[in-house]
């Protein structure tokens, strides 16, 4: 046990590779290219909308489709239910979340240049928290939205959870919600923390016979 934990301290101690910084300033990249697309979409498509209406939602923008038509059109049928608007007003964590990203990348830059493992093994718990933590808020703040209901609204109904992920029927909209490709770039960029972290360890571990001598 003591020689585990001994090899442990010598991967964290143990500076990075040079693929692993080549990774690392590849994944620095992938998160870059997130900022130009959207992470989430929410889709609503009815009888009297039968194109539909969505909402693409970027880390620091909400954006309708129909050349940003379709954002009046849903605050407007919201209005009737009493729900608040889709706008960045009441969607706070668009104030943040690029600054974190940034942080994130900055970070990485950091441990390309600099790091050894203990610091790559920090900035891999730290992606990982931030973005449970951000996906997190967008379920809150969707929580929010459909509890939060204006009681003098023309039209009452109960509060409700909306989807979070995937496809669900509210009175006669078809409304859906799902990952885009600025999410799953997100997701790539931390999938690939990891595995760097996971290659860093094991290469670095002493093998059996260097802990005996």
């Amino acid at each position: 046990m003591a020689a585990r934990i001994l090899g442990f301290e010598h991967s964290l101690e143990a500076p990075v590779s040079v693929a692993t910084r080549v990774g690392l300033l590849a994944l620095i990249v992938v998160m870059a290219l997130s900022y130009f697309a959207p992470l989430w979409r929410i889709g609503m498509v009815a009888p009297q909308y039968p194109a539909g209406l969505h909402v693409d939602i970027y880390s620091y923008k909400v954006v309708g489709g129909n050349e940003g038509h379709d954002v009046d059109e849903i605050n407007e049928l919201n209005h009737y239910i009493g729900m608040e608007k889709i706008e960045k007003a009441n969607l706070a964590d668009l104030d943040w979340m690029p600054f974190a990203l940034g942080l994130l990348m900055l970070l990485t830059l950091r441990v390309a240049f600099i790091g050894h493992g203990r610091s790559l093994v920090d900035l891999t718990v730290l992606t990982c928290y931030m973005m449970a933590f951000a996906f997190g808020r967008y379920v809150y703040r969707l929580y929010i939205f459909g509890h939060n209901l204006d009681p003098k609204a023309a039209v009452h109904i109960e509060p409700f959870m909306p989807v979070v992920l995937g496809t669900r029927q509210v009175a006669n909209f078809t409304v859906s919600s799902y990952p885009q490709p600025g999410a799953m770039l997100i997701a790539v960029f931390v999938a690939g923390l990891v595995l760097l972290m996971l290659w860093h360890i094991w290469s670095n571990f002493p093998s059996k016979s260097s802990q005996m001598n």
